[in-house]
């Protein structure tokens, strides 16, 4: 299987409300051999306010942020090709980046969301996606002297790329580049890959899809989990539920059972006390987050870790056996999981959902999806109208919002000044918003503006003036809205 590494720089870290600044890539074949790469930098979308810290952090100068050669939707229509041609040419191919499960791949899904472009574009079968991070962790807790580590602030080992990147001899001037960092994330995928035994990193890789994920603890009697947390690597030995009963009603996770302990006397609880049971510490119930590409290795390897190492393995399939076995008391398991679920649900905020956030509320029909090669490919004079065509209004306003931005121009002079009002409204808010306002990040801009004062870090200092800048001449352009 090809696998293709991408790495992504951003306006902010709210994925819902920033956009992709940068982003870069390198498709690779099972040898890791380098079959293709591209680097591509945008514009910064009309009326959108940057984080100022991301800024910083990626070194991206106003400068770039505004004058680049593509606006944000040109950079998304460059990747969607780009990624397409990658998924036909060469499939399967498998999606990853550094700690991508959580941020850039999100980014990728709701900005493609926003622009009217199919968002599952990186797992849309028959490719598949996974993490290198997690990759990265698992073998490093398998054989910790398998890369070159240092300690972090908090005395764990830092798994962060730039420093595994630079203790391994990898030149890490560019850090926070998109393709840069999109071939060291290459780099050390490469050096793992020669340096681990072959059937550990095909157990490592073969989480890379919900179905695949689902595949292994559907079928199994033991596996060994293998999760991260405050800092360390854990190796839980665990039984997944009964077969039929083993996937969270609500949430579509696997479930399994930590072997450490004796299991027979949860089979006699009741629902109420299992919901109990379930709150302590350390945790009977394990989950497997099938669709974020968890790391399952067989059982030979959990046995090998503390308590497991102490416990007789006849004892341990005995457990694996009863828990498997027991049908009524895995549908316990199932009802618990699905009342603390509507529980959760009911205590959530009754704040508004905007269109922005509900990529995972209400999926865009196929109908729907359909019409976007189309839309893409029309005169921008006829886009407006074609909109029409679309069922889902949040289409409709993501579709004219591109148009503001794009061909203004083309815009009837109520539905212009419509959107710049509704932009306006958003940017100009002096609440705390879950989007970046003006206001926020002035008060952000202050914060760091301290730090680097007291660090006498002058490159800091004028970075943010430019910053501040560019925002003061949004909040000018949009004040008048």
């Amino acid at each position: 299987m090809k696998i293709a590494i991408y790495d992504i720089e951003s306006t902010g870290a709210i994925t819902e409300w920033s956009s992709i600044i940068e982003i870069g890539g390198v498709l690779i074949d099972e040898n890791f051999n380098e079959i293709d790469r591209f680097n591509l930098r945008g514009r910064i979308p009309e009326g959108e306010i940057p984080q100022a810290k991301a800024l910083l952090v990626n070194g991206t100068t106003i400068e770039q942020l505004t004058r680049s050669n593509l606006s944000n939707y040109m950079l998304l229509d460059q990747v969607e090709k780009i990624f397409t041609k990658w998924s036909k040419k060469w499939s399967p191919v498998c999606f990853m980046g550094y700690s991508n499960i959580n941020f850039d791949c999100e980014m990728v899904r709701k900005s493609f969301f926003r622009n009217l472009r199919y968002p599952y574009i990186t797992n849309a079968s028959p490719s598949k996606r996974h993490d290198a991070l997690n990759i990265v962790r698992a073998a490093y807790g398998v054989d910790p002297k398998i890369l070159k580590t240092e300690l972090n602030e908090k005395g764990n080992v830092s798994m962060k790329l730039e420093s595994l990147s630079r203790l391994q001899g990898f030149d890490v001037s560019g850090a926070h580049q998109a393709q840069f960092d999109a071939i060291n994330t290459y780099k050390i995928l490469k050096l793992i890959k020669e340096k681990i035994k072959p059937d550990l990193w095909s157990q490592i890789l073969r989480t890379y899809s919900k179905a695949d994920t689902e595949t292994i603890f559907l079928k199994e009697q033991m596996i060994t989990l293998v999760e991260y947390y405050y800092g360390k690597n854990k190796f839980h030995l665990c039984a997944p539920l009964h077969p039929k009963y083993c996937i969270h009603p609500v949430y579509k996770w696997g479930q399994a059972i930590d072997l450490k302990s004796d299991p027979v006397p949860l089979f006699n609880m009741s629902i109420n006390e299992l919901k109990v049971e379930m709150k302590k510490s350390p945790k009977f119930l394990r989950t497997i987050r099938s669709n974020k590409a968890p790391v399952i290795l067989d059982a030979e390897e959990g046995i090998k870790y503390e308590p497991y190492n102490a416990i007789p393995l006849d004892l341990l399939k005995k457990r694996a056996e009863l828990i498997r076995g027991n049908e009524k008391f895995s549908q316990n398991i199932l009802t618990a999981l699905r009342e603390n679920a509507d529980e959760k649900e009911q205590l959530k905020s009754q704040e508004d959902i905007y269109a922005e956030e509900s990529i995972y509320k209400k999926f865009t029909s196929k109908k729907d999806t359909a019409l976007f090669p189309a839309w893409h490919s029309a005169p921008w004079k006829d886009r407006l109208k074609l909109l029409d065509k679309f069922e889902d209004d949040r289409m409709k306003a993501f579709g004219t919002k591109i148009i503001y931005q794009e061909a203004p121009n083309i815009l009837p002079k109520d539905i212009f000044n419509s959107v710049k009002r509704g932009i306006g409204k958003r940017i100009l808010s002096k609440n705390k918003e879950r989007w970046w306002t003006v206001y926020m990040c002035y008060s952000e801009i202050d914060t760091l503006r301290v730090e680097a004062e007291n660090k006498n870090d002058v490159q800091t200092l004028k970075t943010l003036d430019s910053v501040n800048n560019y925002v003061m001449s949004v909040q000018q352009k949009y004040e008048n809205a």
